[in-house]
């Protein structure tokens, strides 16, 4: 099998069909065609079902992209870790919570532009649980997640501890107001709904935001509270408008840190990435 065709198989199951593969892939259409076929011949399988202009996974193709994604990951583990002997070119796949993109991150990915100008980085925001998936899947090389992250097949490497707080606007009883949080798979999201049912609110409905700015914009106003990391508070452009309550040690102590494949081979600016957010993040 081909890299090529492996490459093209998971951009068709990834973009969900033929025609927005090719453009991922800054190809024709039956360039992608072709090369799907030609991996089904080989295999002797179908690997999708074909329906109008969608596509799902076959059986065999279930079974294959698993292995496809392992290959291609193992590509490019290898290609760094030859080039990174040197003086460090390719590409870092990174993965942040938005909170922590936007108080820490900056300044690391400034250390690591420094030491290694000639890695091309790559960045993206999700929630843990998805960033998770991501790395697990090979989507991603590492990624910046609440923890304590405990999986088989990956390292958790802790680089600071959030501290959580509650969240709203003065003059208003959080305990009589909707809570206000990220879409699922936050791991703050989590933690708020543990403390929102421990300390029986009487208003038990919440408000689902995709932003940072657009939760504690809400929360300024008066529309709900919601639990978020102090630093983050404090240098938001609504700080002014927010009242902070302290929580229990067991809901806001949050251990944060860097997630890769526990087999993959080392690489440096990984381990510059850890150091420049230790040395980035105020104790």
């Amino acid at each position: 099998m081909e890299l090529i065709a492996l490459r093209t198989f998971t951009a068709v199951v990834d973009e969900g069909g033929v025609l927005a593969a090719s453009r991922k892939l800054n190809t024709v259409q039956s360039n992608v065609t072709s090369r799907i076929r030609r991996l089904e011949e080989e295999l002797g399988a179908a690997l999708f079902f074909r329906s109008g202009r969608g596509v799902a996974l076959a059986p065999a193709g279930r079974v294959l992209l698993d292995y496809a994604r392992r290959m291609l990951h193992l590509e490019r583990e290898s290609g760094a870790a030859v080039r990174l002997v040197g003086d460090g070119v390719g590409e870092l796949r990174i993965g942040s919570m938005e909170t922590f993109a936007a108080l820490h991150l900056p300044l690391a990915l400034k250390a690591v532009r420094a030491r290694h100008p000639r890695l091309e980085l790559r960045i993206e925001t999700d929630t843990s649980a998805t960033l998770v998936n991501k790395v697990l899947t090979h989507k991603l090389d590492c990624a910046i997640v609440a923890g304590p992250i405990e999986h088989p097949d990956l390292r958790f490497d802790e680089l600071v501890i959030e501290e959580l707080v509650l969240v709203h606007a003065a003059d208003t009883d959080p305990r009589l107001q909707p809570l206000i949080l990220f879409r699922e798979g936050c791991a703050y999201r989590t933690r708020a709904l543990a403390w929102q049912r421990a300390s029986g609110h009487a208003v038990a409905e919440a408000m689902e935001f995709g932003t940072l700015d657009g939760i504690l914009g809400c929360v300024s106003v008066g529309l709900g509270w919601t639990l978020m990391p102090r630093r983050v508070v404090e240098q938001s452009a609504h700080t002014a408008d927010l009242v902070v309550q302290t929580l229990p040690g067991e809901i806001s102590q949050v251990p944060t840190g860097m997630i890769y494949l526990a087999e993959a081979p080392p690489m440096a600016a990984l381990q510059t990435l850890g150091e420049a957010v230790a040395v980035a993040t105020p104790s």
